[in-house]
């Protein structure tokens, strides 16, 4: 069995393949939250799904031809990837911020609207399920889901940086 040192070629494939399994359990399990749990996500939540939906498509198309793309399409698809989920990282933060009242979330999610509601409107939200930004429906150890997106999104950054740097090392 051979091994694969921190500075082959090789193991920044690993930790790109890393960081999409990575993406790929948080994404499957917040779905899962969703259609089994009965956590229904508020608009941030939604929000931070994007970077999944955009982001794990395209690390699965640089991994899948990772050695029939040339170096420069291949670490500027990774930056593509890690921006989103940079910003997919940032996101969250501020969501988990907002659920533990450290700053004002988005009026259209928290309550803070200035908006009437009228019966009109109401009569057509029978199947509306309005779930509130600012309200924690789970957390574990004091981190709420939008916390654990955070800490997942920056640790694919993390993954995909480092492989980044891998490859424009051997590249110079």
């Amino acid at each position: 069995m051979s091994q694969t040192s921190p500075l082959s070629p090789a193991s920044d494939r690993v930790k790109a393949g890393a960081a999409f399994v990575l993406g790929l359990a948080a994404i499957l399990g917040a779905l899962a939250f969703q259609f089994i749990g009965g956590l229904y996500p508020c608009e941030l939540c939604l929000t931070q799904r994007w970077p999944y939906y955009i982001g794990l498509p395209l690390l699965a198309l640089a991994l899948i031809v990772w050695r029939k793309l040339p170096t420069p399409f291949r670490v500027g698809l990774m930056g593509v990837v890690a921006g989103l989920f940079a910003w997919g990282a940032w996101v969250g933060g501020y969501h988990a911020g907002v659920e533990w009242g450290w700053w004002p979330g988005p009026q259209s999610c928290t309550g803070v609207g200035d908006d009437a509601v009228s019966l009109d409107m109401l009569s057509d939200m029978s199947d509306v399920r309005i779930v509130p930004c600012d309200a924690i429906q789970w957390e574990m150890a004091g981190i709420s889901l939008a916390g654990f997106n955070a800490l997942i999104s920056a640790a694919i950054v993390v993954l995909l940086v480092l492989a980044i740097i891998g490859q424009l090392r051997r590249k110079a």
